[in-house]
């Protein structure tokens, strides 16, 4: 467990990782020094100052599944710009994609013949027929929830304790230790009133789900099908069957975001194990990243929303219904023609068979790593995506991951990893693999896991 490290120790070594880091990118830290006079927290985004460095690496390009810093350092990228990147860096049927069609023109608000052929491609994949655009994944979530409460006439949304659905503020809660809807990550509550418009509950609690869809006052659900984003938490079996037949029973519907899951198959975790979901959001990974989020629905759904937005409205000549989502770049012939050459070119079958045989490469060199160093930890694995939990069986819960958390010994593997050349996730220790990445990442990956054991073994053992 990690109390058997001595937390001194621990911080000397991260102290000296992080001087090591420094030394080794002093452009770096003088670019990010810079941007304190411009930016809100010295980056373009607040999000990349979530590195264990102590400031951020500034990118000069990156080529498949490696990047290199404005120090002239390379990496092996297992973030992938926490998803965004899953096709990797430079891809070239991305980049001609883009290049051509800002060529041609960016955006028109008006369709393009690629359309017709993302339409089809999208209800293939996923089992929906209908679909739409927005600008990122946060975007079409609240896209589907605007929906299920229009066609429902319901106010509340239940998520599951841990989640994270991008800048959704239905999804900006957690459970507190008592059980109470609290606010997670000392986030705002920006004049929302959490406790009447989301109801959390934990994954994989059954009676807590009914209890919560029993009283028919919930809109819908919004749920990854394996959780994500606060450590990879694998569905009980049964549970997601389940979780389809209550909605279904209680007039719920059903949001599954794969955002992140659709590192799973070329459908996603839903495509590849099913039960299919009222809605269905994708974001990141599906524009290469250029901004994009979709969101598709069922042809039940689609009727209710027809019902009351008619698809065709005869009194007028010029459509002009605003339902409140979408946006002006939303559905733009730039983000339609690469989401194409995505589906068609980058994330395919092929693709994902090479993305999984590494992911699994990476997950049992990791637990052979784990076991030589005789440490309770346990490597979780979900498609093209591998997590090592400081904890030694696999979460139920967002609760069960909470208790093996620990942001020192967090901190000190990043950094570590880091100086050894390797990047994961900063959020947590996730390492996601892309269409090129290789046998040879898998090695320096394992090997940076080794040293980090091999450190804490010599220098924080009690």
């Amino acid at each position: 467990m990690t109390e058997a490290w001595r937390r001194d120790a621990l911080e000397a070594v991260l102290r000296d990782e992080q001087r090591a880091f420094a030394e080794a990118h002093p452009r770096s830290r003088a670019l990010f020094e810079a941007g304190q006079s411009h930016f809100l927290y010295g980056a373009p985004s607040h999000w990349m100052r979530r590195w264990a460095g102590g400031f951020p690496l500034a990118i000069d390009g990156g080529r498949g599944s490696r990047v290199r810093s404005v120090d002239g350092r390379d990496f092996v990228d297992f973030c992938l710009g926490d998803t965004g990147a899953m096709c990797g860096h430079g891809v070239p049927a991305v980049a001609q994609a883009v290049a051509a069609q800002l060529a041609r023109g960016a955006t028109f608000m008006m369709p393009t013949e690629d359309a017709a052929w993302v339409g089809r491609e999208l209800a293939r994949r996923f089992g929906l027929p209908y679909w739409g655009f927005t600008t990122s994944a946060s975007d079409a979530n609240r896209a589907a929830i605007r929906l299920a409460r229009m066609v429902t006439g319901r106010e509340r949304v239940l998520v599951f304790n841990g989640c994270y659905h991008g800048s959704v503020e239905e999804a900006h809660v957690a459970l507190d230790g008592d059980g109470r809807v609290v606010m997670r990550n000392g986030i705002h509550a920006n004049a929302v009133e959490h406790a009447r418009v989301s109801r959390v509950i934990e994954f994989n609690d059954l009676e807590a789900l009914e209890r919560a869809l029993v009283p028919g006052d919930v809109a819908c659900v919004l749920a990854e099908p394996f959780m994500t984003n606060y450590g990879l938490i694998e569905p009980q079996p049964g549970f997601l069957d389940a979780l389809r037949a209550l909605t279904e029973r209680t007039g719920t519907l059903l949001v599954f975001d794969e955002t992140h899951t659709f590192s799973s198959g070329p459908g996603g975790y839903v495509g590849r194990h099913g039960p299919t979901g009222d809605f269905t959001v994708v974001g990141k990974a599906i524009g290469g990243g250029v901004p994009v989020g979709v969101y598709g629905m069922s042809e039940a759904i689609a009727q209710r929303v027809w019902s009351r937005v008619p698809k065709v409205d005869p009194a007028f000549v010029r459509q002009s219904a605003h339902l409140g989502f979408g946006g002006t770049l939303a559905g733009s012939a730039l983000q339609v023609a690469v989401v194409r050459a995505v589906l068609e070119h980058v994330l395919t079958d092929t693709a994902f068979d090479h993305m999984h045989r590494l992911a699994g490469a990476i997950a049992d060199r990791m637990r052979a790593v784990v076991t030589s160093h005789r440490l309770p930890w346990y490597v979780a694995r979900s498609g093209g995506r591998v997590e090592l939990m400081f904890a030694p069986e696999a979460p139920r819960d967002a609760t069960a991951v909470a208790a093996g958390r620990d942001g020192l010994l967090e901190a000190l593997l990043h950094v570590h990893f880091l100086n050894r050349g390797v990047i994961v996730t900063p959020f947590h220790n996730m390492l996601l693999t892309c269409p090129d990445s290789t046998d040879d990442d898998v090695e320096r990956g394992t090997e940076a896991l080794d040293a980090f054991c091999v450190d804490l073994s010599e220098r924080c053992a009690p």
